[in-house]
């Protein structure tokens, strides 16, 4: 029974995301508590995670700005205490554009605006785009991760150069929830942003990093969830399936790279063929994910 009951909870959790993506269409942001601590909060552009308690409220990643309002109330719905924390898994605006109106409607013990964390190549590139300062991380670290305790319970950031080199994940152990930011998607084939520093061999360790981390309830699905940046919630065999077909794909175009095939060539080889009716989507298509994957691998020589 206890494995009925764990397929049945991550079915019923996949359900509620689909209704309520719809509902995104009406502007409405709808909230799911996912486990222990943690709250998933749909329809703001990005997936936004709450982590709420006695301490106060911490918040991974603010969706879009034009949401911010929205975000703001549905936050408010789960608690009422005040938000502390920010985290940023990167500088996307669809991911960081609530940042200031978050931020103003929390405060730190000392009296200041909710502090908003991230690592130090999101500050750069927003500063590069010329955004407010009251919507940049100035608490930020340079290290391959950082840890501190909220809400009784330890959470960790974890840096991961992948959609970009801003890229972070976070796990909140207690309630051993993973908030894998654009790392991990449901919806769509991922996106290496090869300007903002993407890299596909970054996503492979990356997520090989978060499966290091998962544990799978015994014979059913759940166990720890992952709270993607877009889509539905997972679990361990959700972030391994991602993983092999990047894997997959990548070895498939760096063999077709080593005989030396152009991008034309190597496009219509249609390495990710078998995988397109899942993740090729009209915002983001199979050929711009070979094309990126290609390019590279080109520039790292092709290994």
């Amino acid at each position: 029974m206890s494995g009925f009951r764990g397929r049945v909870r991550l079915a019923a959790l996949a359900a509620t995301v689909a209704l309520v993506a719809h509902a995104h269409a009406q502007q409405s942001i709808e909230t799911y508590h996912v486990q222990g601590n943690v709250h998933l909060l749909v329809g703001a552009g990005s997936n936004v995670a709450v982590q709420v308690g006695e301490d106060g409220v911490l918040v991974v990643d603010t969706g879009a700005a034009a949401n911010r309002e929205a975000l703001l109330a549905a936050i408010r719905r789960l608690s009422d205490g005040p938000i502390r924390w920010i985290v940023n898994t990167s500088a996307d605006l669809d991911h960081t554009g609530g940042n200031e109106t978050v931020s103003q409607a929390g405060m730190t013990v000392n009296g200041n605006p909710a502090a908003i964390v991230s690592h130090e190549n999101v500050l750069a590139r927003m500063t590069a785009a010329d955004r407010p300062v009251t919507e940049m991380p100035l608490n930020t670290f340079f290290e391959s991760g950082r840890d501190f305790f909220f809400n009784g319970e330890a959470i960790f950031l974890y840096h991961v150069p992948s959609h970009s080199d801003g890229n972070i994940f976070v796990y909140f152990r207690g309630s051993d929830v993973l908030v894998a930011g654009d790392l991990f998607v449901t919806t769509q084939y991922p996106v290496i942003d090869l300007a903002a520093g993407g890299d596909v061999d970054g996503y492979l360790d990356g997520l090989n990093k978060m499966l290091d981390i998962a544990v799978p309830a015994y014979l059913q699905e759940g166990g720890t969830y992952v709270i993607p940046g877009h889509g539905r919630v997972g679990d361990e065999a959700d972030i391994l399936t991602f993983r092999d077909m990047i894997f997959i794909v990548r070895a498939r175009i760096a063999d077709l790279l080593a005989q030396g095939k152009t991008l034309e060539q190597v496009l219509n080889e249609k390495p990710a063929v078998d995988y397109d009716l899942r993740y090729d989507t009209r915002g983001y298509t199979s050929a711009q994910f070979v094309t990126a994957v290609y390019n590279d691998l080109k520039a790292g020589g092709g290994q």
